[in-house]
């Protein structure tokens, strides 16, 4: 199974970001994508942002992310 999640984009050069998740930082792929700018939330999923998001519901989805992650432990 791939889950989809949110991440920021923090740097940007053409269509390659850099995403930042909990302080890890990875590229994705903008391509798919039209107008993502350093700040956008965006789905990141095999690598690829798949959708924008507001920053609302990207924090909303990573907290109950980190509270089922808590759970777990």
């Amino acid at each position: 199974m791939c889950l989809g999640i949110p991440v920021k984009i923090v740097e940007k050069k053409d269509t390659i970001g850099i995403a930042d998740i909990g302080g890890v930082r990875r590229e994705v792929d903008l391509r798919l994508l039209e107008s993502i700018d350093v700040g956008d939330y965006v789905i990141m999923h095999a690598g690829f942002a798949i959708q924008k998001l507001d920053e609302k519901e990207a924090q909303e989805t990573l907290g109950l992310i980190n509270e089922y992650l808590d759970s777990e432990e």
